[in-house]
């Protein structure tokens, strides 16, 4: 039987045959799986190569294999797998937790784009060497920070699984050094410079940036704020998406009352639900706001939470305003919607602090909040 000369067939045990490809030979038996009379599935089995064991060896063994498979047996299925899957985890995680929208989506996304072949494999079958091959590949494939992100999520989920599967010994994502996220390098800012570029914006796009820096709020916090969410007369704005889940009751100072009350008055035509409307998005608001060589809202955060400290606002009320859990047990016990107007004098004194620093940037005949 030269080599590369195709399949041979035996004449004595039904199924056998020999298939002799361009390097090797092996021996293989073939045959069809049938179950209530029906046919389910052509399977062929490799035995063994013709070099490691004898004709007879090989006949011995397609005997049993065809034992089986006229059984109604697929000796090529795998062991079915036990336990709860990686995807049923994941459901379970995200059952247990207010995650917001987009945590849930990048859960989501890192199951089914960056382990697909892992979704419906059990966790109790996972080994922690499976797993340094994976993110390896994912290193290689999409990069540093998103192999450690996806290595992020699979360990949250799998620390959820035991919890309803008691076969899992320990969670394999421990086997991977997973690198800490690179901490954010966030340069001063020119409050005054900031301002004034502002200015130079359509005033719609002027009243967000700045809503941005007085609030610090988070992008889609802001960009998916309603009319209705914004109470003028107690003067507090109520940010409903937020990334910790449930509403945040922020304490508009003076300036910040008075503009958006201007913002929600010219934009009274439009006829819009949102604050913020953009009659060319088919959402019918802002999704991504143009920032003409101003900072970016996550960047403006970030400047909130340090303007805060230099206007003297506590550490506890500067996380409150900023939405924020308090550390420890304690932090369990606050409940922010009850705070909102102790709150107030921090988020007024945070204001005027960035209002005296762009005082010269603003108009004459502008409020300055007092």
């Amino acid at each position: 039987m030269p080599l590369g000369s195709g399949i041979h067939r035996d004449e004595q045990v039904r199924g056998l045959m020999v298939i002799c490809h361009k390097s090797t030979k092996t021996f293989a038996v073939q045959g069809d799986v049938r179950r209530n009379g029906r046919h389910v599935r052509t399977v062929r089995v490799k035995i063994d190569r013709v070099d490691r064991i004898g004709l007879n060896e090989a006949r011995r063994r397609a005997k049993g294999l065809m034992s089986q498979i006229q059984g109604g047996v697929d000796p090529t299925a795998k062991p079915a797998e036990t336990g709860i899957t990686l995807a049923a985890a994941l459901e379970e995680h995200i059952g247990e937790r207010n995650l917001s929208a987009r945590t849930e989506e990048s859960y989501r996304d890192h199951l089914d784009r960056l382990m697909p072949r892992f979704r419906k494999r059990a966790v109790t079958d996972l080994t922690r060497q499976e797993v340094r091959d994976l993110f390896n590949e994912l290193k290689r494939k999409h990069g540093v920070n998103s192999a450690a992100g996806a290595m992020r999520t699979m360990r949250a989920v799998i620390n959820t699984a035991p919890r309803i599967d008691e076969t899992i010994g320990g969670n394999p994502v421990d086997g991977v050094r997973v690198p800490a996220p690179r901490k954010r390098e966030v340069d001063e800012m020119d409050l005054r410079a900031f301002w004034a570029r502002t200015e130079e914006l359509s005033p719609i796009m002027r009243d967000l940036q700045r809503t941005f820096l007085l609030t610090g709020a988070r992008r889609l916090s802001v960009l998916s704020t309603e009319r209705p969410h914004v109470d003028l007369d107690k003067k507090v704005l109520r940010f409903a998406h937020m990334k910790t889940g449930g509403d945040l009751l922020f304490p508009m100072g003076m300036f910040l009352t008075a503009m958006l009350k201007k913002r929600m008055e010219e934009d009274e035509p439009l006829d819009s639900n949102w604050l913020w409307p953009s009659p060319l998005s088919t959402s019918g608001r802002l999704v991504e706001p143009k920032r003409a060589r101003v900072p970016s809202p996550h960047f403006l955060r970030h400047h909130a939470r340090t303007g805060m400290i230099a206007a003297g606002v506590p550490y506890a009320e500067s996380a409150l305003l900023l939405g924020h859990s308090l550390p420890g047990a304690t932090g369990g016990y606050v409940h922010r919607s009850h705070l909102v107007e102790a709150l107030r004098p921090w988020a007024q004194r945070y204001e005027d602090y960035v209002l005296a620093a762009t005082i010269p940037a603003i108009d004459a005949g502008e409020p300055v909040g007092h």
